[in-house]
């Protein structure tokens, strides 16, 4: 295994420079003004709201946050065409939040940069729960941006959270704009901020070489109305990567997008709205992976319940689900190659490999129908360990007890583990369970949707675990 998973580690390697997007013109918006970092005191809740509780130091990065200031345009939306200005003038002040490293050796030049997530009327890093891990490792940067009145101005927003701090954040124009039509030129400001920083500079001495927009779900389907209605006018990021968004893309677009879908979205919408890969779009859909998985869940609850006071859904039998609730599939191994992919793609236009769909059988019904196997998994699509070589029923789907609980169990899938019966038929020895799960590893490395340092995790748990006798 360790040499293959070199020689694809060696091949991983990223070392040539992005050309400007084809689309560049010089009527962008200007930099906001940007100030900071804004330091952390003694007093409750005087830190960046959602502070990560990671050991950044102990992977040679540091946190900071800084508020970014300038005057915004609205934008129409119109679908699957290029908007228009509708008005401009509008001053605004909102927080990124920067988690880069220390040393310029450590970077690898290209900044991760997240909408955030406001589903809940407060600001939620789905991305940064899921890849944090790959992010530090790799010497990626990330920043997080306050980009929607939901994360400000709610009574659970920043504003109300600590005023002392958050008071005088702005993103309605002092009353005047009660929409989140300033959100797409703040996205594209926050950019500018990385790039073109005027005052403070947000990631220190540290050049980027390339720009990667994510968000996922509420902020992916944002992002994708921003790429196909906004960016074009502007664009400064040189992949949008849509992980879990329904919006569809537009064909025509020269800046590249990247699109994931879990098992749950298959279900839920993209079934009917898949769009065949093509130069400038990818789209990969995950077996067994949900909305809203246990590795996110479990990465984000503490930080979620010290800040904002309330528990995501609670994994396992005693959810308020039908089924145990959360699927295992590790989606973030998906993710982390789609963001390797993602620089590969910027900079050298090597396109990500395409992958195959799930096996949807029926696309008039919610849920869509998908072919199972005798364990009721999907089949088709990228295929992990989790689910080619299975100790347990994950899917992408679950049911609520009562309808308060039917749409967070439905996003949170389901975990359901096999009897020892059904896993002494499967794996009659402990060495056959691992060498099944070196096999199908190594296809998914070699098929590049999982990383070399993620297929070195998933056949060390393998090595660890009491599957077989």
């Amino acid at each position: 295994m360790r040499p293959l998973l070199l020689a694809c580690a060696l091949s991983l390697v990223l070392i040539s420079t992005p050309a400007l997007p084809a689309n560049a013109h010089l009527d962008q918006p200007g930099s906001p003004l940007v100030t900071g970092p804004i330091p952390a005191g003694d007093q409750p809740r005087d830190h960046p709201f959602f502070a990560t509780d990671q050991d950044l130091g102990k992977a040679g990065y540091v946190e900071e946050e800084y508020f970014i200031e300038g005057t915004a345009s609205r934008y129409t939306t119109p679908d699957q065409a290029t908007g228009t200005v509708i008005d401009s003038g509008h001053p605004y002040r909102t927080r990124i939040v920067v988690r880069r490293p220390i040393s310029p050796k450590k970077f690898n030049g290209t900044a991760v940069v997240e909408w955030y997530n406001v589903t809940n009327n407060f600001d939620y890093e789905v991305m940064w729960s899921r890849s944090f891990r790959h992010l530090l490792d790799e010497g990626y940067a990330w920043v997080g941006v306050s980009a929607q009145r939901n994360g400000v101005h709610t009574p659970t927003g920043l504003k109300l959270w600590n005023p002392a701090r958050y008071g005088d954040l702005d993103l309605t124009a002092g009353g005047a704009v009660t929409d989140d039509g300033l959100a797409y030129d703040v996205f594209t400001q926050a950019a500018k901020a990385l790039t073109e920083p005027r005052g403070a500079h947000p990631l220190g001495n540290l050049k980027v070489r390339t720009l990667i927009a994510t968000g996922q779900s509420q902020s992916a389907s944002r992002l994708a109305v921003y790429a196909n209605s906004v960016h074009p006018l502007a664009p400064v990021y040189d992949v949008i990567t849509v992980v879990d968004g329904g919006v569809q893309i537009r064909t025509d677009l020269s800046t590249k997008v990247f699109k994931t879908a879990s098992e749950y979205d298959v279900l839920a919408n993209q079934a009917a709205r898949r769009q065949p890969t093509g130069d400038r779009y990818a789209y990969w859909e995950i077996a067994g992976a949900s909305h809203s998985d246990r590795h996110a869940y479990l990465v984000n609850n503490p930080i979620r319940l010290r800040d904002a006071g309330v528990s995501g859904l609670l994994a396992g039998p005693t959810a308020p689900c039908v089924s145990p609730a959360r699927s295992n599939v590790p989606y973030e191994y998906v993710l982390n190659a789609m963001f390797d992919h993602s620089v590969r793609w910027a900079r050298d236009n090597r396109q990500p490999p395409a992958a195959p769909l799930l096996e949807v059988t029926d696309t008039t019904t919610s849920p869509a129908v998908v072919t199972r196997d005798a364990y009721q998994l999907a089949r088709g699509g990228i295929r992990l360990a989790a689910v080619d070589v299975p100790t347990e029923r994950n899917t992408g789907w679950n049911l609520g007890l009562t309808d308060a609980t039917a749409s967070a169990c439905r996003q949170g899938g389901t975990w359901i583990p096999f009897d020892e019966t059904t896993l002494d038929a499967l794996y009659p020895s402990h060495r056959d369970y691992v060498a099944k799960v070196r096999a199908a590893t190594e296809r998914n490395l070699r098929a590049g949707f999982i990383t070399w340092r993620d297929a070195d995790r998933t056949i060390r748990d393998a090595e660890r675990s009491r599957v077989g006798r």
